[in-house]
């Protein structure tokens, strides 16, 4: 059986290394090339159906999370609490969300992509449903912990899908455009809970995800199952083949044992001893970080310098959408006209054993790693009565645009330079620390816009973003002997 690899924690099949079976008594592998059985043979319609039912739950995790935001105040003053406490259920989800593979992979592993959708999303609905009715703070933070740890499976086995479904020579773009998703998710959910907390109450907040739940779970329930070990297993019994012969299955304690070690004590050796990881997770992290810097200080940025309203500084989002929106354009861009056209001539000039430089993958990374600064810089001191607030609202989804295309192409860098079994690992090391700091940066950085102020917490972050990019256009230039030092070599 080929090795597997995880995007987001979620098993895949390796993007170029497929065997075929010539004999159709086998389950071991795909009979052919055609085999209509496999996944990247379905219809077109059924795929990009998949696709997008899988995305759009994907989209509500992220929503889950951010539509809070809007509601920090009201809970203060309901449950009489400090402003750090009212933060605490945004930041408890996204700390849920990091340890959410822990339930979603050994399930993906044992199951199938379809029956975790289907198992976990019933639980996060009832979970969100347990904090609308959160009668104090701390019920509030447990519930909203679970949540994110029954949501992120939403995530993580989206990604993997897409994966599935997608030709090798395809993934790249399609992740990379995945991958806004969830930030278009994050940055929609203020503009919608902040007109919900004006006209319902913080508790609605809850009842208008539990409705977007509701709208993602019926598409996927028609989807088809995409994992490649659950359909081979599934083949095997209609003809006859023992299953757990052709194709070993694992019990939930095994596959929980296998996935700790993959996901959790393997990550975090590779965070403290791989420079390319260690790189890619801080950078992650402060990305999305970064993201939820933006939901929870930007309305008083908004609120502070312009006197917005309570509905303009939901409206200000869209901003911030806007620059999620674009994304796909830089992406589609970079590997029709930069990385594809370099892989063609690696292909045609060097001999087939030679990998194509994982490097390659920053290509659109390494422009969209200086734009973020200088963005960051730019609305950091156009944020100012005296300039018109359009101004500062088009450098902010200028930031946004650029973190989420460096996101992509750092995290596809990563697997490439790691290969389908050390990839998984340090796929795992890195939702460990962007949940991590997702949960962190809300806890300060409200706090830190008002002590100094739009234009020098900007600086701050501008600054940071300089740092990471330094080290980013390093790995470019000797990521290889860079790789090479370390102790896991690239798997096949």
């Amino acid at each position: 059986m080929p090795a597997h690899f995880a995007i987001d924690g979620a098993s895949v099949s390796p993007p170029d290394s497929v065997a075929y079976q010539a004999e159709p008594s086998t389950s071991l592998e795909w009979t052919s090339p055609t085999d209509r059985e496999n996944p990247r043979n379905f219809p077109l319609a059924t795929r990009i159906y998949t696709t997008a039912a899988v995305s759009f739950l994907a989209f509500v995790t992220a929503f889950a999370a951010s539509i809070y935001s809007p509601a920090i105040e009201e809970v203060q003053n309901t449950f009489e609490v400090s402003e750090e406490v009212s933060l605490l259920p945004l930041s408890f989800y996204n700390l849920g969300l990091a340890f959410g593979p822990l339930v979603g992979a050994p399930l993906s592993e044992v199951y199938g992509r379809k029956a975790v959708f289907l198992l976990t999303t019933p639980v996060f609905a009832l979970l969100v449903l347990g904090a609308g009715l959160s009668r104090d703070v701390a019920s509030l933070c447990v519930c909203r912990f679970i949540a994110g740890v029954f949501a992120a499976p939403a995530i993580s086995n989206a990604s993997a899908t897409i994966a599935d479904i997608t030709d090798g020579r395809y993934r790249g773009i399609a992740l990379g455009i995945y991958y806004a998703v969830p930030s278009c998710g994050a940055v929609l959910g203020p503009l919608v809970g902040g007109f919900v907390v004006i006209g319902k109450g913080w508790r609605w907040t809850q009842w208008v995800t539990l409705m977007f739940i509701g709208a993602a779970y019926l598409p996927v329930l028609f989807t088809p199952e995409t994992y490649k070990v659950r359909l081979l297993q599934q083949r095997a019994k209609k003809l006859g083949i023992d299953p757990a012969t052709a194709q070993p299955k694992k019990s939930i304690s095994a596959a929980l044992l296998y996935f700790l070690r993959k996901l959790f004590f393997r990550p975090i050796h590779m965070l403290f001893t791989e420079p390319i990881v260690t790189l890619v997770c801080v950078y992650s992290g402060f990305l999305f970080g970064l993201t939820y810097t933006f939901v929870v200080a930007s309305p008083w940025v908004w609120s502070h310098y312009y006197a917005f309203s309570p509905a303009a500084q939901s409206l200000s989002f869209l901003s911030l959408t806007l620059g999620v929106c674009l994304v796909p354009i830089p992406q589609v861009l970079a590997d029709r006209y930069i990385y594809q056209p370099r892989l063609r001539r690696h292909l045609a000039t060097s001999p087939p054993s030679t990998p194509f430089p994982a490097e390659q993958r920053l290509s659109a990374a390494l422009p969209a790693s200086l734009l973020l600064p200088l963005s960051l810089f730019a609305y950091a001191w156009t944020a100012r009565a005296s300039i018109h607030w359009v101004v500062p609202m088009l450098f902010q989804a200028l930031a946004m645009l650029s973190s989420i295309v460096v996101y992509g192409s750092v995290n596809l860098y990563m697997l490439d330079a790691y290969g389908p079994l050390y990839g998984a690992s340090a796929s795992g090391a890195a939702m460990l620390c962007r949940y991590t700091f997702s949960a962190a940066f809300p806890m300060f950085s409200l706090r830190l816009y008002r002590v100094l102020g739009a234009g020098w917490a900007g600086d701050l972050l501008g600054f940071l973003a300089i740092v990471l990019a330094a080290g980013l256009w390093g790995f470019w230039r000797w990521g290889k002997g860079v790789k090479g030092s370390g102790k896991y070599e690239l798997s096949t």
